[in-house]
């Protein structure tokens, strides 16, 4: 199965602070061995909201907004796409993962669709 591994968006990371050496370091370690054991698909950060917008849809109608935005800690810093055999297995990666932030951070773990799950 495949899931999203999404790093929430921290104060820090909305003001374009970059992470220390130190966690990019420990960082590439914990790719590295997600890439080893064959899970990581995908995987990138995120620029802060300010370089980004949002298209609302009513209808026919489109609105358009752009950052910043509000509501920091409903925000996306980072992801990563996993092939894993359960949900237990990405939470014990995630788990394993050095804190991608300097300060309190949160990681959500979802599943992805798959075609079959269609039919």
């Amino acid at each position: 199965m495949r899931v999203m591994v999404i790093v929430r968006a921290t104060a820090d990371s909305e003001a374009g602070k970059m992470p220390t050496p130190a966690l990019l370091e420990a960082m590439g370690k914990f790719n590295q061995a997600l890439i080893e054991a064959g899970m990581m698909l995908d995987g990138a950060g995120w620029k802060d909201s300010y370089e980004g917008a949002r298209v609302a849809f009513a209808g026919e109608g489109r609105t358009v907004t752009r950052g910043p935005f509000p509501n920091v800690n409903e925000l996306i810093s980072g992801y990563w796409i996993w092939n894993v055999k359960s949900l237990d297995e990405a939470i014990d990666w995630a788990k394993r993962c050095p804190n991608p932030m300097p300060g309190p951070s949160q990681i959500e773990i979802r599943e992805l669709f798959e075609m079959e799950d269609f039919a």
